[in-house]
């Protein structure tokens, strides 16, 4: 079975011989709960919401590097910056100057910094030199899972807030992929992450070496039902899979990697029931023989190879515009039941709009892709 990291290590190669060897830029959003514009501003206050903070990348065609600044990077720099006490990070990859630099300064100010890894990643020398930089003014950096990955991307601060979504913390895909990130405040999702980081980063417990427990899936942050799993000790996937049971209008979704059988039929079964379907895969990923692609393509279904020229790197669904399953999740069985993940269903229709907004951004340049 192919492993995430073998396909984004293809995707990045195949990407560095391609003759367009040019970026987009991304514009960071905030967003609250109020519909986005056709282009999210980039530093526009959170509308609607007091509990969280969504901002998506959005990459342009050619790429500038000038233009390497302002986008999500600083806003989870900025989500750092806010801690006292504590800073808690899982993080597949990092390379971002400012979100580092956001590490540092909280170890100076006295705050505990604490980092979780992939192992692989941690001894690349390609892939490590953030990592042992932090490592050098003592930051321990922890790395496991030597099975499959730690792809998780999120940040614990003062065990009262947390970033999640599908960015891990890069230049690439930060200005090149389509991503999204969320700051939520809430202590009690705080603990769930907390818990988690614990058993790998103190417990050495990675993928399918740790045990469920310690952590509250079912949560009310300021009157919103918010749902959180982590993989594999979760069954994440039959989660997913119930929950798109529900749908009884649309679902749209966008994903990077999407190959669970179980997940691609539950989708088929609601829109021959009358639920109507909306999909943007990843170009690359979405041609391998174990993708549900072609599948849903032969089915009739309303769905398209993105037309971001590098990588469209989202993992969501939105159902019925009022509730929004995300996070570092692929739909995949590495995801569900070997790698190091987490999940969100967050059940909020301001939110889902803004994801909506998102979806339509990305559904539109997969139907008129930029010229190369």
């Amino acid at each position: 079975m192919s492993r995430e990291r073998s396909m984004k290590s293809k995707i990045s190669a195949g990407i560095g011989l391609v003759l367009f060897l040019l970026a987009a830029l991304a514009l960071s959003a905030i967003v609250g709960c109020a519909p986005l514009p056709d282009e999210p501003p980039a530093t526009s206050a959170p509308s609607g919401s007091t509990w969280y903070e969504l901002y998506f990348t959005t990459p342009k065609y050619p790429d500038k590097k000038e233009d390497h600044r302002g986008s999500i990077d600083d806003k989870l720099a900025a989500f750092i910056s806010r801690a006292q006490k504590s800073v808690d990070m899982a993080i597949y990859q990092l390379d971002s100057a400012s979100v580092v630099q956001a590490l540092l300064d909280a170890k100076k100010r006295g705050a505990t910094v604490r980092i979780a890894t992939d192992i692989d990643i941690l001894n690349d020398k390609d892939e490590n030199p953030s990592f042992k930089d932090l490592q050098k003014v003592g930051i321990p950096v922890v790395g496991g899972n030597s099975n499959a990955i730690m792809h998780d991307k999120f940040v614990v601060v003062d065990n009262a807030a947390v970033w999640s979504g599908s960015w891990n913390f890069t230049e690439n895909d930060t200005y090149r992929y389509n991503n999204n990130g969320i700051a939520i405040q809430s202590p009690e999702l705080a603990r769930n992450y907390t818990v988690t980081f614990e058993k790998m980063f103190t417990d050495k417990k990675f993928g399918a070496q740790r045990k469920p427990g310690g952590t509250t899936p079912r949560l009310t942050i300021a009157g919103v039902t918010v749902e959180n799993y982590f993989s594999p000790e979760d069954d994440v996937a039959d989660k997913i899979v119930a929950r798109l049971k529900t749908a009884a209008r649309t679902i749209d979704f966008m994903a990077f990697s999407f190959t669970d059988d179980a997940i691609g039929a539950v989708i088929r079964e609601r829109a021959k029931a009358g639920v109507k379907v909306r999909g943007v895969f990843e170009n690359t990923a979405s041609e391998t023989q174990f993708s549900e692609y072609p599948i849903m393509q032969k089915a009739g279904l309303d769905v398209w190879q993105d037309g971001n020229p590098y990588l469209m790197h989202h993992k969501v669904f939105i159902i019925d515009g009022k509730t929004v399953i995300f996070g570092s999740f692929n739909f995949s069985q590495n995801a569900d039941t070997s790698n190091d993940e987490n999940l969100l269903m967050i059940d909020d229709a301001g939110l889902a709009q803004a994801f909506i907004a998102e979806f339509e951004r990305v559904y539109a340049q997969a139907k008129n892709p930029p010229k190369k």
